[in-house]
């Protein structure tokens, strides 16, 4: 095999690795996206909010709270909707360097015969 497709394939085994922490990254951006969410449908009626400090709940006025809660849901969501944006871009890239790979390793073949 040419050098230049071994090259090719450790450029797309590094992609593969990019993709999954990607992947990962954007996961745990919805799952914290998720919290906030049920966290300002739970706090909707409620008279007395708390924080959680390290190890202990704190009272904490409820308008701060709501809005601190509501920042960073605004701020997980951009973030989510960049990673899914770079993913997006990234198997884009992956998939036109497989198939270079896949059709130059066919040309290879071709060739033996």
């Amino acid at each position: 095999m040419k050098k230049e497709v071994q090259e090719k394939i450790v450029q797309l085994q590094t992609m593969e690795a990019q993709l999954n922490n990607l992947l990962m990254q954007r996961q745990t951006f919805q799952s914290q996206l998720y919290e906030v969410e049920n966290a300002l449908i739970e706090m909707g009626d409620a008279s007395e909010t708390y924080r959680v400090v390290g190890q202990v709940m704190v009272a904490t006025d409820k308008p701060k709270l709501e809005s601190d809660l509501k920042n960073k849901k605004k701020l997980l969501e951009t973030r989510s909707n960049s990673l899914e944006k770079e993913e997006t871009g990234l198997k884009e890239r992956f998939e036109k360097l497989q198939a270079e790979v896949m059709k130059e390793i066919e040309n290879e073949k071709s060739a033996k015969k």
